[in-house]
């Protein structure tokens, strides 16, 4: 079972990459709806707007309203000076997690992939000589 500072660490990770993720898409797009983030990250539109409150709030995030605008939906996200050194930071984080997944499940195939009763003709590296990974 997990330490209660485990599960805390996990969380705080998710949140970061929650907060990469909409940062670097709203990096890209300004201009889309919240319901197209929210489509394009794979979450609710609530959680989406629970997270761009949290960006806004933190000076990550503004908002602009063109209220002239035919589309009644005209706000356009942008990242603050600040959000982007937080996005770069995260992004560094971001990087450094995934490649230590990488390692990490790298190593567990490599381990299994030597016990004697790995089934051929999986893909192993044990048929073709190489690594597939």
């Amino acid at each position: 079972m997990p330490k209660e500072n485990q599960v805390t660490s996990r969380q705080a990770n998710l949140q970061e990459d929650t907060y990469f993720r909409v940062m670097r898409l709203l990096e890209a797009n300004p201009d889309l709806t919240q319901r197209q983030l929210a489509e394009a990250l794979g979450v609710s539109v609530g959680g989406l707007n629970y997270c761009l409150k949290a960006l806004i709030q933190k000076g990550f995030v503004k908002v602009n309203n063109f209220r002239q605008s035919k589309n009644k939906f005209g706000y356009v996200y942008l990242l603050t000076p600040s959000g982007a050194r937080e996005k770069a930071s995260l992004t560094a984080k971001f990087l450094q997690r995934k490649m230590q997944e990488y390692e990490a499940i790298k190593a567990e195939i490599e381990e299994l992939t030597k016990d004697d009763s790995f089934p051929p003709g999986n893909g192993s590296s044990h048929d073709a000589g190489e690594s597939k990974i």
